[in-house]
């Protein structure tokens, strides 16, 4: 008998790339079950994280805010949610049952942040590992869920690194050192298909499955590396815009991030990555069939993203944070199996979306009032091809020190501003995808640098940093990772 409400599941994954599925012509990672919800759903060719680190981007997600509104517009760690409206807290007070399993990365740890209930794998979080502190007060001990399991199911005293790879050494891969079936990616379907046997029945529901992978380390079963450790993996591409000599110079520290490796190193480690891609892909068709066998398939809207992306070499950058596509831009697919929505399925959408329309779409799916604090919009308008006119641009950023960011597409060009240095670039994205060739020296395309700096003057015309005066942009001024109106309001 078909529910009156939905249910709401969101799938999310932290550091992929958007074009690492196969159903996006990726030429090496194999993603079949993602390939059927983009076949199946609708796949959003233009999906860009404004803020491209993991705690703005699930600022965006959790809020529906900009990073202006939400106030996070770099990487900073405790810093409390406060925030009045959030995804999970709506929907409970709506009456869904609300679980998220797998990776928040709120602050505090063990936030709520409007579920009834989480079960938490954060990975490796640095403050709650810090023994120097006197007085720690949420050690990881007490925070990590999977930790806890780990160590009752494989009998031994494991830990989080014990296999010796760091959390954001984004060039060293080896194969997961116990059975796939105690790895953190197995153990968050699990998780989740519990939740789907023990739920009140009588309420729809909204689950988060939230895996940390593929962000480093670079583990993968031994099966799935073993996929791709002997393949011909293409090379990432390196701009003719990119200083050569300091990438054979520099290294890849998550310091710096910017470093020319070795052949067969770096080949490696894009193994790693898409295997632990192809990992989750299987994990997520496991989902997906436990979700038919409780019944529940055909009255429950999926989402799937991924926070950020991840840099994997292109230009000589590892990590995420930098407006380039392998760092900004991620995989976005909306599936409605039951067509209850009646979405265009088998659709792509060209519009530019971003993490702050996550919670109004579910929102609208659900049924449920969107809060007047979401600065994002609902896509199943678009999604049923009824939108004629949408955002023109998404305006993105990320404070970085020397590197600190801002950047304007339309998912056509794209605009890249460099605030401590003032240096500029532009990019057709049609024809150079790769983002190749910087034409923002290019006398034919003044009038296009012009356009879209326009647009970043009055993006930032009024931030408490001072990049804009409202008629040019202003080099220098100290970048932030947070706006003050949060740190006032936690």
């Amino acid at each position: 008998m078909q529910q009156e409400k939905l249910n709401v599941l969101l799938i999310t994954v932290d550091q992929m790339r958007g074009d690492c599925l196969s159903a996006a012509g990726h030429s090496v990672v194999e993603t079949p079950n993602l390939d059927k919800l983009a076949n199946r759903g609708v796949f959003f060719k233009n999906a860009y994280s404004a803020t491209p680190s993991c705690i703005p981007a699930r600022a965006a997600i959790f809020t529906g805010m900009s990073q202006r509104s939400h106030g996070r517009v770099g990487y900073m760690d405790q810093v409390p949610w406060t925030y009045p409206h959030m995804l999970p807290g709506e929907l409970a007070a709506a009456g869904y049952h609300t679980q998220c399993v797998g990776k928040m990365h709120v602050y505090p740890t063990r936030n709520l942040c409007g579920f009834h209930n989480v079960v938490l794998h954060d990975g490796y979080m640095h403050y709650n590992r810090d023994k120097s502190r006197v007085h720690v007060l949420e050690h990881y001990d007490q925070c990590d869920d999977y930790l806890h399991w780990l160590r009752g199911q494989a009998g031994v005293d494991q830990d989080l690194i014990d296999h010796g790879l760091d959390c954001n050494a984004s060039t060293v891969t080896r194969p997961w050192h116990l059975e796939e079936k105690y790895h953190p990616t197995n153990w968050v379907v699990s998780e989740s298909i519990d939740f789907l046997r023990r739920r009140d029945p009588s309420k729809p529901f909204f689950l988060w499955t939230s895996f940390v992978r593929p962000h480093p380390p670079f583990d993968p079963p031994q099966v799935y590396f073993d996929m791709y450790k002997d393949l011909d993996i293409p090379l990432p591409p390196v701009g003719s815009w990119v200083d050569s000599e300091a990438a054979a110079k520099g290294d890849t520290s998550p310091e710096t991030a910017f470093g020319k490796l070795k052949e067969a190193r770096l080949k490696r480690a894009l193994a790693g990555y898409y295997a632990l891609i192809t990992h989750l892909d299987d994990q997520i068709g496991r989902l997906m069939n436990a979700l038919s066998e409780h019944g529940v398939l055909n009255d429950t809207v999926i989402l799937f993203t991924s926070d950020h992306g991840e840099l994997m070499g292109d230009h000589h950058y590892f990590r995420k944070s930098l407006p380039y596509e392998g760092s900004a831009k991620v995989p976005f697919l909306l599936y409605d199996p039951g067509n209850r929505l009646s979405l265009k399925g088998g659709s792509t959408i060209d519009h530019v979306v971003e993490m702050r329309d996550i919670m109004p779409t579910l929102l609208e799916a659900a049924g449920v009032p969107i809060p007047d604090s979401v600065d994002g919009k609902s896509v199943l308008d678009l999604c049923r091809g009824e939108v004629s006119e949408w955002r023109e641009y998404i305006h993105g950023e990320h404070s970085l020190d020397h590197l600190s960011n801002h950047y304007i597409t339309d998912g056509k060009m794209k605009y890249i501003w460099f605030s401590q240095s003032g240096r500029e670039q532009l990019f057709n994205l049609i024809d150079d995808p790769h983002e190749v060739t910087d034409l923002a020296n290019s006398p034919s395309m003044a009038s296009e640098l012009v356009k879209y700096r326009n647009i970043l003057i009055q993006e930032l015309a009024g931030r408490e940093e001072g990049y804009s005066d409202g008629t040019s942009l202003i080099v220098g001024r100290k970048p932030l990772a947070c706006l003050s109106h949060l740190l006032h309001q936690s």
